[in-house]
């Protein structure tokens, strides 16, 4: 998504909370750094409702603080915040697949499998806004077959903390997607719960050291 399209989007609040967290992530915000309402609106070319409304949702995602009359300041992203999202994305990940193995029809199969499709061709070819969109409804629609819309609740606001947007840049981390989700389908395909809960499970674990790697690189997390 560019600046330019921010005007004609219905959902702005979200559209400015995913732009902002992608720039922590990638380092153009860095710790420490304030975030102006005004200036990010005029960026954008919108009001300043949704760019307040967004910050205060990424202040209670723990990644902005405010501070009065000054306000909104980027704070510290850690090793440990990493690894502890990780940590909770693996349990419940692992847990919505088991369940989806068990539970999964045909139609809903054959649509987790159509997405793997596009996505390894998106993986081939240079649009990570659409690797990160067909990786997300990977994930998603394999938590629609799971039947269970609570847990499935809770993945999804941990997921935010998670920056989805790195992981196509990641070195290595294509190839290695690919083979974890491949693992994935063959135990969805065979209703074998306890295959697909370590396959998930270790899939979202296993993202957090090459992604802490690359955001020390990128100075986002400090050694």
């Amino acid at each position: 998504m560019t600046v330019g399209d921010f005007a004609t989007r219905p959902q702005l609040s979200e559209d400015v909370a995913r732009l902002v967290r992608r720039r922590i992530f990638d380092g153009s915000y860095a710790a420490g750094g304030y975030i102006r309402l005004e200036q990010l609106a005029a960026e954008l070319g919108i009001s300043v409702t949704p760019v307040r409304e967004a910050l205060f949702d990424l202040r209670a995602e723990g990644l902005l603080a405010q501070q009065p009359r000054r306000g909104f300041v980027v704070l510290p992203v850690t090793r440990r915040d990493i690894a502890d999202v990780s940590d909770v994305q693996a349990h419940i990940g692992g847990e919505l697949a088991a369940r989806a193995a068990a539970s999964i029809t045909a139609e809903q199969l054959a649509e987790v499998k159509a997405i793997q499709t596009r996505l390894e061709a998106a993986y081939d070819g240079d649009d990570d806004d659409l690797v990160v969109r067909l990786n997300h409804d990977f994930h998603r629609a394999i938590n629609v077959a799971a039947d269970s819309p609570k847990l499935a609740q809770l993945m999804s606001q941990i997921t935010r903390y998670a920056p989805e947007a790195v992981f196509p840049t990641v070195a290595g981390w294509p190839a290695k997607s690919i083979r974890d989700h491949r693992r994935v389908l063959a135990a969805l395909a065979k209703g074998d719960e306890k295959q697909a809960r370590k396959a998930m499970s270790e899939h979202l674990c296993e993202g957090a050291e090459p992604l802490i790697e690359h955001l020390i690189d990128r100075g986002v997390i400090a050694e």
